[in-house]
Formats: structure tokens, sequence, C-alpha cells
């Protein structure tokens, strides 16, 4: 039997072969009812889409590819379905990529490396400075995401996360934290997040008459939960005393609540503490998490119909646009506490 035809459906729905060309790219301007239509007759005649033939009439394959550096991280999963779901409103799929934060991977992701794979790139790099992602991008429709600095010719969606970082300090000491220590950086080599986010913490220490006291920053050897607890704990145990906890993430957060808890001590009658990210993990810690929660959605739109605009040639400078965030108030860190 041969292969049903993109015409042979729009024959047996009744419809135009544009109109079974938008269902089939999942485009949401088409009534409920063409496409429950043009459905039934995509399954009667078993039509699959010729990918190659489409894109050599468009010169589009219909990809987006959104590289990170660690898939295992909650905030990238949770980035990756929110991305998913809404270029597949826009006719795109999305391949995912995961860099492990090395150059070399990194360096790939903006060079030809992904040409003709895809239409273009969302990227949130975690190693690769400005100056190397202009050197080596390709003529590839990249937008950057998150914390590193973007060259002038790259388009640029973040939130604010020194005025965040200040913010939820700010809230600790509201709360009567005096001694309030930062958890999750680096050893060394600070990373864009880790450096954003410190100097919002130092900005809210500044804005409270609070001193920077260098010996209240607690680095951590991997993004993890294991490891957070490990660094507090360890600080803990050489007589390390603070009664707030900024973290750089969820993920450390939560590995700070459990080292304090095993030590003895109260969350968050003896120490506050928040987060950052607000992971669907957040809410179901003991107590609930208070952390810094990124509007997502509007940062994945955003990033989105920036791409959209440069896939269909914008080309102009580069656009570097802050999507909002908020604190989410939980137990750990409560709004109002009574110490």
């Amino acid at each position: 039997m041969a292969r049903a035809r993109l015409q042979d459906v729009a024959e047996v729905a009744g419809v135009s072969m544009k109109t079974v060309s938008n269902v089939v790219r999942g485009y949401v301007h088409v009534s409920p009812a063409t496409r429950a239509k043009v459905q039934r007759a995509i399954d009667d005649l078993d039509y699959r889409p010729n990918e190659s033939g489409r894109s050599l009439a468009t010169g589009r394959t219909g990809l987006l590819a959104l590289a990170f550096s660690d898939i295992s991280i909650p905030y990238y999963s949770e980035l990756a379905r929110c991305v998913s779901t809404l270029a597949r409103d826009r006719g795109y799929r999305v391949l995912l990529e995961q860099t492990d934060g090395t150059l070399d991977a990194e360096r790939a992701i903006v060079s030809t490396s992904e040409a003709g794979l895809v239409d273009g790139v969302l990227f949130q790099p975690s190693t690769l400075g400005s100056s190397e992602i202009a050197r080596h991008r390709s003529d590839i429709p990249v937008v950057l995401l998150g914390e590193a600095q973007a060259p002038v010719s790259v388009d640029h969606v973040m939130i604010d996360n020194v005025a965040a970082a200040r913010e939820v300090t700010r809230h600790l000491a509201s709360l009567g934290a005096r001694r309030i220590a930062f958890l999750g950086h680096e050893r060394s080599a600070l990373s864009p997040t880790s450096k954003v986010r410190l100097a919002g913490y130092q900005e809210g220490l500044e804005a409270e008459g609070l001193p920077l006291d260098m010996g209240l920053l607690v680095a951590s050897d991997a993004v993890s939960s294991a490891s957070a607890d490990r660094a507090v704990t360890e600080a803990l145990e050489a007589g390390l005393r603070f009664d707030g906890l900024v973290c750089r993430d969820d993920l450390a957060a939560i590995g700070a609540i459990h080292a304090l808890g095993a030590a003895g001590v109260r969350v968050p009658d003896d120490v506050v503490v928040s987060g950052w990210d607000d992971v669907a993990m957040a809410s179901f810690t003991q107590p609930g998490l208070t952390t810094v929660r990124p509007d997502m959605a509007a940062l994945a739109s955003t990033a989105l119909g920036m791409l959209e605009q440069r896939i269909a040639g914008f080309d102009e400078l580069g656009r570097h646009v802050l999507v909002g965030h908020e604190v989410v108030y939980r137990g750990s860190a409560p709004e109002n506490l009574q110490r």
C-alpha cells in the first residue's frame, strides 16, 4: 500500500493542505472541530509526515534545541518541561542537550555543530564566557538564558538575580537574623549564578547594616543536596554559628535543613533558611521552604518569542530582557516570626 500523502489527508478530511499542515505542526489557531476531523483522517490513513521533505521545502526543521549543564538538577527539568510545552504550542519540538558544564560541549552548542539540525537554540551556559560565545557563534539563532553575561549581538533572558538575592537576604534580617550565612557557591572559579547571587546577598547585608563576614560563606562541592548537607555539617562541627542562611538554590537549602535538623538546630526557631528556584519539592520539606520563584513561564515564553523572531530574520543588536520573580514564604523563613 502506498504511503499516505498530506493531500490524501486533506481530501479525506475535506480541508486544505495548509490546514492539515497546521494540525501536524501543532499550531494552536485551528478550531477543535477541524483539528479532530483532521486527526481522524490522519489516524485512518496512518499518515506520517515526511520531515525531510518539509525541511527541504521550507529550509526549517521544526526543531529547537534547549541546552544546559545537567538535566538531573530539578530547575532544569522543570524548565525543559515548560519550554517543551510552550514550543509545541508554537509548532516546534524540542531536543534537550546536556553539556555537563564543560567548555568543549558548550562551545559546540554555539558553533556550527547545530547547523542544519535545528532552527534555533535556547542555551543556558555555565562555563562559556561572553567573549567566547561571540567568538564561536555561528549563524544559527541563539537566545541565552540565565545569569551569564551575553555578547551585544545575542538575545538574553533572565531574572534580576542581584535584586532577588538582596530581597531574600533582607527578609531573613527582618526576622531577626544577624549572622546570615550564604551556602552553595563553588570553592573556586565562581559560576555566573553564584557571582550575581553573592552580590545580591552582600547588598542585602549592607542595606541592613550588617557586615560581610567571609567566614559565613559556606561553599559546596557540587550542586546537590548531599553536598550541601556535608558542607553545613562540617561547618557546624568546626564551630560556625549563624542564625540565617541564604542558599544558592533549593537543593542546597534542602540539604541544609537536613543537616541542621541532624545537629539539633531548629528551623526556623534557631536558623531561618531560604532557597532559590521553587522547585516542586520545595513545598514538601519540613518545614516548607521559603524560596525565590522565577517567573519560568514568562522566561520561556519571552525566550521562545525572541528566538522565533531571529529564525524569521530579525538581525539587530541583542535584546536583554528581565522577567519577574517573587519570594514565596513558607515555614523555613515565614513572613513573620516570633523568636
